[in-house]
């Protein structure tokens, strides 16, 4: 395993045991917590950009009218997918979390077909309809639906559509999209802190510490991710980012005691079926290539 894969697999490493951080903060309101994730993300990512001197860069975004929308749009994305996160596991549903992130790359195929014009070999179309068989199950027997997941995977899915419009860097566009979202965080703190609903003095000390990691804790993997994806196959991406939740779904299980119910069993069974013929059917299709 070269250094380049060695780099995506640790970013996928980080974002699978990112529950155990967010959990060290299921104390402090969520949307709070989202709020200062935005401010210091957007704060870590200036500073390194200032580091690299690429203020250049910024500026000529801010210049570009078309750009600061997309860059708006994939913030506000980001936001939703930050958000319902950080309240998934503070309210104690990582396997929910975990569901998510298998059901990703499902959401992008339909995304790709739907927008895209992409044509899906039948495969696809399986897997596809595995996944939304398995989701139905929950919804049809328990009259539950894991709409947690559901809006953190689409999201991200929708997310990851939006950036194939973008073409900068991981803290250029991590900056961006934190920078475009930062007036309505930094007005969320401002009335928490007025309204009492969260306010510094209410917060212990490792909290506030806490708080101020958000920034290196949401961009450190994401430049991992950018440094080694370039020389990294996309079959080997493919396959690596099914470590991330998997250690997800390890630590609700085993590490914060969550049940793993019939439910959860057939909902993930047909999941992972899904899972599975997509992944093998990326490899035929690379084989081939």
């Amino acid at each position: 395993m070269n250094r380049s894969t060695l780099q995506v697999l640790g970013c996928y490493i980080l974002w699978g045991l990112l529950p155990v951080f967010w959990k060290l903060l299921s104390g402090v309101n969520s949307a709070y917590v989202l709020a200062q994730r935005i401010v210091f993300s957007c704060v870590f990512c200036l500073a390194v950009l200032l580091v690299k001197r690429r203020g250049g860069a910024v500026q000529a975004i801010l210049r570009d009218k078309k750009q600061r929308r997309l860059y708006l749009c994939c913030g506000l994305l980001i936001t939703v997918n930050w958000g319902v996160y950080i309240l998934t596991v503070a309210t104690g549903r990582i396997l929910e979390a975990s569901l998510a992130y298998y059901m990703n790359p499902l959401f992008s195929i339909v995304i790709g077909a739907l927008i895209f014009k992409e044509r899906l070999s039948p495969v696809r179309w399986v897997s596809v309809g595995l996944a939304f068989v398995g989701v139905m199950y929950s919804v049809v027997l328990y009259g539950s639906v894991p709409y947690l997941a559901v809006i953190i995977g689409l999201s991200f899915a929708l997310y990851g559509a939006l950036k194939k419009g973008i073409k900068a860097e991981s803290e250029v566009s991590i900056c961006m999209e934190t920078l475009a979202v930062l007036p309505l965080a930094l007005g969320f703190i401002l009335y928490a802190q007025l309204s009492g609903l969260t306010t510094y003095a209410s917060l212990s000390g490792g909290e506030m510490a806490l708080l101020a990691l958000t920034g290196i804790v949401t961009s450190v993997p994401l430049m991992l991710f950018a440094g080694g994806i370039k020389k990294t196959s996309i079959t080997a991406s493919g396959i690596l980012m099914y470590v991330n939740p998997t250690l997800q779904l390890l630590l609700g299980v085993f590490a914060y005691g969550e049940e793993f119910t019939k439910a959860n069993a057939v909902t993930f069974a047909f999941v992972w079926l899904a899972v599975i013929l997509f992944v093998a059917d990326g490899l035929r299709h690379r084989k081939k290539a």
